[in-house]
C-alpha cells in the first residue's frame, strides 16, 4: 500500500506558488472575457440599432408600386317610393335608396375602391353631398372621373370583385346586366368583373329591407 501511495503522490503534479498565482491570473482573465464578451455584443447590437435609426427614410413614389389594392364600402337607407339603382341599372323594387345623388350603392363602392388603392380621398370628399351640383346625379359620372384618375396615374383595373347585400329584390336576373354595365363604365374586360348578391338573413336593417350594402376589392396594375 505504501508503495502504492508514493506511486498516486508521484503522478500528481505539484504546484508551486509560481505557477498557482499564473492559474488564478488565468482563471481571472478567463471570467472577465466571459463577462466583457456579452457586454461588447450588446454594444454592438446597440450602436447597429442607433445606426439603423439614424439612416435618413427613403421617401418611395407610389407610382412605382406594380400592383395596388383598394377595399370599398357603401350602405344606403332604402325608402318606399324612390328608384332602386345598382350597378347604373334600375331595379324594379317597391324602394329605393335615399341619397344625394341616384344612390347607387355598388357604383359609390367601386368608386371609393379605386380612390383607396390610389391614396386618394374617398369619394365624400371628391364629390361632397353638400355640392348642389351633385344633386340626382348619376352616379357614373363618378366612375369615370375615378377611372381617369386611375389612368392619370398609370395603373389600369386588374380585376374587380364586388359583394352586394339585400334581403330584396333577388339580384340573379339582374346580375349579367349589371356586370355588362361596369365593364363599359370600366372600360374592363368581362372576365375580370365578379359581382355576388347576398342576404342578411333577416338580420338588422339589411335583412328587414330597411338598407342595401355593398362591398368591393379591386386590384390595379401599372400600365
Amino acid at each position: 500500500m505504501a508503495a502504492a501511495a508514493t506511486a498516486a503522490a508521484l503522478a500528481i503534479p505539484t504546484l508551486h506558488s509560481s505557477n498557482l498565482s499564473s492559474a488564478q491570473t488565468q482563471l481571472r482573465n478567463g471570467r472577465q472575457a466571459q463577462v466583457c464578451a456579452p457586454r461588447a455584443l450588446l454594444f454592438q447590437v446597440v450602436s447597429t440599432s442607433v445606426e439603423v435609426e439614424s439612416r435618413p427614410s427613403v421617401k418611395r413614389d407610389a407610382q412605382v408600386l406594380p400592383f395596388r389594392v383598394g377595399h370599398g364600402f357603401d350602405l344606403h337607407r332604402l325608402e318606399p317610393g324612390l328608384p332602386l339603382i345598382i350597378g347604373g341599372i334600375d331595379i324594379p323594387h317597391e324602394r329605393g335608396c335615399e341619397a344625394h345623388s341616384d344612390g347607387d350603392v355598388l357604383l359609390h363602392c367601386i368608386v371609393d375602391a379605386i380612390l383607396g388603392a390610389l391614396s386618394l380621398p374617398d369619394i365624400g370628399q371628391i364629390f361632397p353631398d353638400t355640392d348642389p351640383k351633385w344633386r340626382g346625379a348619376a352616379s357614373s359620372v363618378f366612375v369615370k372621373e375615378a377611372v381617369k384618375l386611375m389612368h392619370e396615374a398609370g395603373y389600369v383595373l386588374g380585376n374587380i370583385d364586388a359583394t352586394l347585400i339585400l334581403q330584396k329584390p333577388k339580384l340573379s336576373p339582374h346580375k349579367e346586366s349589371i356586370r355588362k354595365n361596369l365593364c363599359e363604365l370600366l372600360g374592363a374586360d368581362p372576365a375580370v368583373v365578379n359581382i355576388k348578391a347576398k342576404t342578411h338573413e333577416k338580420v338588422d336593417s339589411l335583412g328587414e329591407n330597411r338598407s342595401i350594402a355593398a362591398h368591393t376589392v379591386v386590384l390595379l396594375m401599372r400600365k
